[in-house]
This record gives C-alpha cells, sequence and structure tokens, in this order.
C-alpha cells in the first residue's frame, strides 16, 4: 500500500471557488439537500458506479446490486453515494459499443477524478462496459473493486436447451440457410435471452468478467453468479464491505495490479476457450498502467495452456453450469502451478491464499483436467505474415480443424456495405474452397471496428450445407460466435495495411501450425498496386466531435484500440 496524506470523504477535490473553507461549505449544503446528516458526511465515501440504462437488458438487475452494495458499505461503517456513467449495450450501439469504448472510459475516469469519494465499486457487465470500466479506474486510481452483472439463464425452445448468443447466430445461420421459417425464428426471439443478464455462453462479457477475478480486481467466487440467483446480491453485499476496507487501506489498482496480475488473465483467457474480443480489452486495460498483454506474450501463454471449459462456442454448455461447477476456481487449480500465486488482490491476499480459502472440488463435468482437456493449448494464436505485419487473431479452439492448413482464392468485399449488397447474390462467384476477405471493418474504417468479422456463409454455399469456411478481416467477431475466422489484421486496411491491396483472385495461404498469414503476391505487384492506391474519403461528420478525437488517436488491435493520449508514455 502506498502512503496518502490526501484529505478524506467530502474534502476530497473540492471544487476551485478560491477558498477552500467555502468550497466544502457550499458542497455539503448541497448535499444536505439529499437528506445526509453530518455524521453520515464523516464517515468513508464509496462511490457506486451506475450503468442502468433502458437499453441494457445485461444491466438489468443494476438497482438491485446498487442496493445490495450500499447495504455492504452501510454495515461497514460507510457512506455509500452513485453516480451514473455512461452505459453501452452491443445490441444498442452505432455503429458499434466498440466507437464508444473509449467515450465510457473517459467518462468514468473524470468522474471518479471529478467527485469525492474514497474508494469506488464499478458495476458492469455487458461486453465493453466492463473494459471500459477498468480502463477508466486504473488511469483514476482510487481504490477500485469490481463486481458484474452476472450471466443470464438458459432459455428452453421447444425442449431444446439455447441461450444468448452462440445460438442466436447458430439459429440465424439456419434461418438464412432455409430450415427456420420466419414464424420460426421469430419464437426463437422470445427464448434466447430469458432473463436478465449478460450472454450466458463464453462470450465478451463472461470473459471479461472471469479475466478480472483472475487479475484480483474482484472478489472471489463472483464471475460466474449469474444474474438472478441472490448469491449475486451476496456477493455485492460483500464487495460494497470490501469497498470501505480497500478506502482505509488506500488500496489502488496500481498496488495490485502488476504484471502478474495480467499473466494470471491471459493465462485464465485461453483456459476458459474466451472471446477474441478480450485480447484487444486486455490490451487496452493493462495498457492504462504501462503493463504488457501483447500478442507475444498471448500466443506464448497459449502454447502452453490447456482449454478446459466445456461451454458454447468452444464447446456445449452455459456459464449457469460453470457456475454449478465451482465458478473460476476449478479452473485456476487445473492450471495452478503455471499462475503468479503470489500475485496481490483486491481481498488483501494474494491470489494462491484466496484459491487455498475457495470451496473444496466437487465432482463435475464442465471444467475438464488439465490431463484430459477439450484442447491441449493453443485456444487462440497470434498470426503474422505478408497480410498481417502487425498481427492477427484466431481462436483455433472454434476453428474447423481442415481449414487450419489452408490456401485458397480471395473473394473480396471492400466494405460493409459490400458485403450487405453482395454476400446472398446468387451471381457471387465463390465456392467453398475460396477465402472469404472483408475491408475497411477495422477500427478507423468502420469506424469503431464491429463485430462483423463473423461473416455470414454466401447463402448459395448455406443452402448447400457449408457450415465453415476461412474468413478473414480487420474487424473483430463476438465471443459467443465460432468458425475458421481470423481477425484484427493489423495494419487495418484504413491505415494502409496490406489487406487493403488485396484483389478477387488472389492466392491466401494460412498455416496455423506456423503461425502465418501470407498473400502469395509478388513484391513487385505490391509495390505497382501501392503506387496506384488511393486512400478512402474521410467518414461523414469526421471533422467534428468525438468521430474526429477518435478517428484522429485510436491505435491498432494489437494496442487495444484505445486513444494514444490515454496512454502511459
Amino acid at each position: 500500500m502506498s502512503e496518502n496524506n490526501d484529505p478524506k470523504g467530502m474534502k476530497r477535490g473540492l471544487t476551485r471557488y478560491g477558498d477552500e473553507a467555502f468550497s466544502l461549505f457550499l458542497r455539503k449544503a448541497f448535499i444536505k439537500a439529499m437528506g445526509y446528516t453530518e455524521d453520515a458526511l464523516s464517515r468513508p465515501i464509496v462511490g457506486i458506479v451506475d450503468t442502468y440504462s433502458g437499453y441494457n437488458a445485461c444491466h438489468a438487475n443494476v438497482p438491485d446490486i446498487i442496493e445490495a452494495v450500499k447495504r455492504g458499505v452501510m454495515l461497514a461503517g460507510g457512506l455509500p453515494v452513485t453516480f451514473p456513467v455512461i452505459s453501452i449495450h452491443e445490441s444498442f450501439a452505432y455503429p458499434t459499443s466498440m466507437f464508444l469504448r473509449n467515450l465510457m472510459s473517459m467518462d468514468v475516469e473524470e468522474m471518479i477524478k471529478a467527485q469525492p469519494m474514497d474508494s469506488v465499486v464499478l458495476i458492469g457487465g455487458c461486453d465493453k462496459t466492463v473494459p471500459a470500466l477498468l480502463m477508466g479506474a486504473f488511469s483514476a486510481d482510487c481504490p477500485t473493486i469490481l463486481e458484474v452483472t452476472g450471466p443470464m439463464m438458459a432459455g428452453n425452445l421447444r425442449g431444446e436447451r439455447i441461450g444468448a448468443c452462440t445460438d442466436c447466430r447458430r439459429l440465424w445461420g439456419m434461418h438464412r440457410a432455409g430450415e427456420i421459417d420466419a414464424a420460426g425464428i421469430e419464437a426463437a426471439s422470445e427464448k434466447l435471452v430469458p432473463s436478465a443478464g449478460t450472454c450466458g455462453v463464453m462470450g465478451t462479457a463472461s470473459t471479461m468478467a472471469l479475466m478480472s477475478e483472475a487479475m484480483g480486481i474482484m472478489l472471489p467466487e463472483g464471475a460466474a453468479i449469474p444474474a438472478v440467483m441472490s448469491d449475486r446480491m451476496r456477493h455485492a453485499e460483500e464487495t460494497g464491505s470490501r469497498a470501505v476496507s480497500i478506502a482505509a487501506e488506500n488500496l489502488k489498482p496500481s498496488d495490485i495490479i502488476t504484471q502478474d496480475s495480467i499473466n494470471n488473465a491471459l493465462r485464465t483467457l485461453q483456459a476458459i476457450g474466451g472471446s477474441t474480443n478480450a485480447i484487444v480489452h486486455i490490451a487496452a486495460v493493462a495498457g492504462r498502467l504501462g503493463l504488457d498483454a501483447s500478442l507475444n506474450r498471448l500466443d506464448a501463454i497459449g502454447k502452453e495452456t490447456p482449454v478446459l471449459v466445456d461451454l458454447k462456442p468452444a464447446g456445449k454448455n452455459y456459464m449457469e453450469d460453470l457456475y454449478r461447477a465451482g465458478g473460476l476456481a476449478p479452473v485456476l487449480r487445473e492450471i495452478e502451478s503455471s499462475l503468479a500465486l503470489d500475485a496481490k488482490t483486491v481481498t488483501g491476499k494474494t491470489l494462491g491464499e484466496n484459491l487455498a480459502a475457495s470451496p473444496a472440488a466437487w465432482a463435475q463435468e464442465i471444467v475438464k483436467p488439465a490431463s484430459a482437456p477439450l484442447a491441449k493449448n493453443e485456444g487462440m494464436i497470434a498470426l503474422r505474415g505478408s497480410l498481417a505485419p502487425n498481427g492477427a487473431v484466431l481462436k483455433k479452439a472454434a476453428a474447423s480443424p481442415d481449414l487450419l492448413q489452408f490456401e485458397g482464392r480471395a473473394v473480396v468485399f471492400e466494405d460493409l456495405e459490400d458485403l450487405a449488397e453482395r454476400i446472398d447474390s446468387e451471381d457471387l462467384d465463390v465456392t467453398k474452397d475460396d477465402v472469404i476477405v472483408l475491408k475497411h471493418a477495422g477500427p478507423k474504417g468502420a469506424p469503431g471496428m464491429p463485430e462483423a468479422g463473423y461473416i455470414p456463409i454466401p447463402i448459395k454455399l448455406a443452402r448447400k450445407g457449408v457450415k465453415d469456411m476461412l474468413r478473414l478481416s480487420d474487424a473483430r467477431m463476438s465471443g459467443t460466435a465460432f468458425g475458421t475466422i481470423i481477425l484484427h489484421i493489423s495494419p487495418e486496411s484504413a491505415d494502409g495495411g496490406p489487406l487493403a491491396l488485396v484483389e478477387n483472385g488472389d492466392i491466401i495461404k494460412l498455416d496455423a501450425d506456423a503461425r502465418t498469414l501470407d498473400l502469395c503476391v509478388s513484391d513487385e505487384e505490391m509495390a505497382a498496386r501501392r503506387a496506384r492506391y488511393t486512400p478512402r474519403p474521410p467518414h461523414a461528420g469526421s471533422d467534428r466531435g468525438y468521430l474526429k478525437l477518435y478517428l484522429d488517436t485510436v491505435t491498432q488491435a494489437e494496442d487495444g484500440c484505445d486513444f494514444d493520449f490515454l496512454i502511459p508514455k
């Protein structure tokens, strides 16, 4: 813990009127309008981030979580004070929630800095909210603890167990192929999201929750508790109580999160068969503290880490099953020998001490033993080559084995609009042995690096039963998606990367074992193409506002798509 001589409680960060005594007097006068007594205002103040939104079903239980956190704070002798920040949901953000992640992180950072609080409880769930909360809080470096909303329960469609959002994509694919009619897909939409909470598979939300627990910024056993379970509220109450303690201890993120913490999170990401989105997010989160979550580190850890968790999309089960199997603890036990067990956590104890204190293991089928894993290693791999000089990512655990060594002809789509217009054309020149290429879907090109990497199988092939093809882009893919899909190609098309120069008929070669992705075009031809290449005109509206800030300062995928001025030099 670091020394701290800063003022406490209501005396923190006084508004600058030129008279600190008057500033405190005025602050107290106004907050007393909320009904607080002088006794209440003398206690440690715990800020509680409120990310509730009528657009965000993943956060529908946030009001209940806030009440539980408040209860814990007050039982421990603190004063809870809620405050709102931006809330973003994956399905309700144009052009994409990723475009707004950095804005949310700035909101979180500035509100923590601007308002008096001795510690802060972050409450998030939906994909981009947890990384945004951590990015902002780590930059603010106020004593911080995270509580997540938790996963939704699985649904049931005519006797079949289903859940968002892997089954959303699977059923929609069947609808596109003519296997499910309009009435059937409408009926499915009413069963896929049966409760509040984040996606019930190993998507980005679940991945970030589990990585955050492994990183040590969340109390143990919190990542997998379903949103509707009473355990979630008890965990929230305990989080509120601990928030008062970390305020007294002045236990800040910079005191807890080290390179060992990030390594533990990366190892957990590989072991759970997590979302590729988490690669971008952990790079941004680590970057705010000057730590390394590079593709090289991810790949090295992946080579020695088994994939253990049998959840969709890499397996067949749901997050509620992982909760019943013991949550993160059984995963950590299986990879214990490769974890940094002396890494500090928000409990005040080490990761190893927390793990030793977790409930004893019991018989379960969801977390496989390291001796008989879902996959021996390489859940996710990093690729490089002439098509991706700065890297690309493949979720090997969710790919088709017969496509991992592949060479095929490029079928190119210039952007999302071109994809939407032509992918289902009966005239599209495409076979199952081709490689589908999507350009201009990266951080700057789209903008916002949307989850467009899950390129649909052309409908003429889907009707013939084709389920997978090699597909690649500079976009992201939902953690709930599956297939042999290469993502995050860097530099992106809009930044002048080789992807921008790919033409129909070019041969593209993937060698997953060698970690290479190459465009089989001569250097002379590439030089000629670059000489005649014309960059795209600026996005409409890019001369002002947040879009201008975003386009001027966003980094590439390997650096987390953060804003360059938010990363410590």
